[in-house]
Parts: structure tokens; C-alpha cells; sequence
């Protein structure tokens, strides 16, 4: 197979296959800024209190309780997917990355979630698991960016892919998915991803969260992105994706129709 790849080109797509997963750096900072700005200015609205700029994501848990989570978290997330500069904010942090990894004809999520883990907070809270297994297309990637620096519990956790093809090929071994992840905890990889930085990551590669044990709360977003012209499963091309850097010939052929003829002679 031809491969006309760069050499920058080539080591990036050497790490993502080694590891199931790529960190970068965000090279327009100015654009998650403009994200974090907006969010202290929605939640100055929301919490009618005053805010301390300079750690407020870090120290969310003091703006805010347990039982007022879920709400605040929606009303931002619901704000921010409104705004059209957001969702190509998003993108473009990575569009480079995602260009070599995945494809230039991209569709995306048609939102951009939301994370918020207080600490010691239980109730957002992901076991291990694969997208793919709740109908998500195995040609998707996730890209994940957070707003503070997440480690340790902190962060998300992924397993090595050496373990986690090991775990498919052995998958009738376990009796449930609880099971799978006592067995295989002890390789559990915790993520360390500064703010500035992304993750890209193949989500039929077994990962999840735990309780933050941490001092400080976690923000990050996570969108679904994917070749427009790759296979789908349940999650498909107009009720979850849409497309978002479809080239003028794709379009063109899209619209194509065979003109009707009088004979056989063209």
C-alpha cells in the first residue's frame, strides 16, 4: 500500500496506532480561552455570585453542591452548543490532528459534551467500556480537551491496547462488564493532559472514569468526529453527525444524476 504520508505525518499516526490514543498541543490557545471566558460569564448569570477568575474551574466545588450539579452543567452545555463559533472552535483546536488521524471530509457530533466531576462526586461516573459496544460506528474518534490539568483520578483512564485486544480475544472469560474491569484495573493507564492540550482517541479502546479523589474539580468536553463516507452503525449521518468540511467534488457527485438517453449510441 502506498503511503505518502509526511514524515511529522508519520509520527503521529506511528503513536496513535502504538497506543490507541494521541495527546497534543492546541496550537490557538486564544480559542479555548474564549471558551473559558465565555462559561465564567454564563456562570456568573447562573450562580449569582461572584467569581474568582484565576481558579474558578479548579475550585468549581466551592461555587456550587452535589444536588446543583446536573443542573448548572446542562444550562452551560446547552448554552454553549447554541452558539455556531463554539462547535467550529472545537474543531479547529484540532483540525490539524484530526486531518491525519482520521480524515478531511469530517462529520462531527451535533454537540459538544460537557463534563463536570466534583470531587469525590459518584453520580457522573463511567465504568469501563467501549463506545463501540452501545452502537457507535468503530470508524469514530473522540476528541477530548479539558479546561484545568487532569491526572490520576482526575483524568480518564484507558486500557494499554495491548491489553485491550487481548481483553476482546478473551471476552467470553468474563461474566460481566464489572468483571472485565476487576480483571484488568491493575493496567489501567491514567491520562496526564495539562489545560492547552487535546486527546485523541479511538473510543472501541476500553477506558472510563472513577470517583476524583483529587482536591480539585475536572471540566472537559468530548465530541464524536468521522469520515463522512465510512461506515455508520445506530448513530447515523443527520440525527447524530453532521457534516462539516465536505470538498466540492464529494458535493458534486452527491447531486449527480445519469441523464436519461434516446439510444445506446452515446
Amino acid at each position: 500500500m502506498n503511503n505518502f504520508h509526511t514524515t511529522p505525518e508519520k509520527k503521529i499516526i506511528n503513536q496513535f496506532n502504538r497506543n490507541g490514543y494521541y495527546i497534543f498541543n492546541i496550537n490557538n490557545k486564544n480559542k479555548l480561552k474564549k471558551i473559558k471566558n465565555k462559561i465564567l460569564e454564563l456562570s456568573k448569570k447562573f450562580l449569582k455570585k461572584t467569581i474568582i477568575k484565576k481558579n474558578f474551574f479548579e475550585k468549581t466545588h466551592e461555587y456550587i453542591t452535589y444536588n446543583e450539579l446536573n443542573s448548572y452543567r446542562m444550562n452551560i452545555y446547552s448554552l454553549l452548543n447554541s452558539y455556531k463559533w463554539f462547535k467550529e472552535s472545537y474543531y479547529e483546536m484540532a483540525k490539524d490532528e484530526l486531518a491525519i488521524i482520521c480524515g478531511n471530509e469530517l462529520v462531527m457530533q451535533r454537540k459538544v459534551n460537557l463534563s463536570i466531576q466534583l470531587p469525590k462526586d459518584d453520580s457522573s461516573l463511567l465504568p469501563l467500556h467501549s463506545d463501540v459496544w452501545s452502537g457507535c460506528s468503530p470508524y469514530e474518534l473522540v476528541l477530548w480537551i479539558p479546561l484545568v490539568d487532569c491526572k490520576k483520578t482526575n483524568s480518564m483512564f484507558i486500557l494499554p491496547k495491548k491489553i485491550n485486544e487481548r481483553s476482546y480475544r478473551e471476552m467470553k472469560k468474563f461474566r460481566s462488564v464489572f468483571d472485565l474491569e476487576k480483571k484488568t484495573k491493575k493496567y489501567a493507564k491514567w491520562l496526564n493532559i495539562r489545560f492547552g492540550q487535546g486527546l485523541i482517541f479511538l473510543h472501541s479502546i476500553m477506558h472510563g472514569n472513577k470517583v476524583n479523589q483529587e482536591k480539585s474539580t475536572r471540566w472537559s468536553f468530548n465530541c464524536r468526529f468521522k469520515s463522512v463516507f465510512s461506515p455508520y452503525d445506530e448513530k447515523s449521518l443527520g440525527e447524530t453527525f453532521l457534516p462539516i468540511t465536505l470538498k466540492p467534488v464529494s458535493l458534486h457527485a452527491m447531486n449527480y444524476e445519469e441523464p436519461e438517453i434516446r439510444s445506446t449510441s452515446f
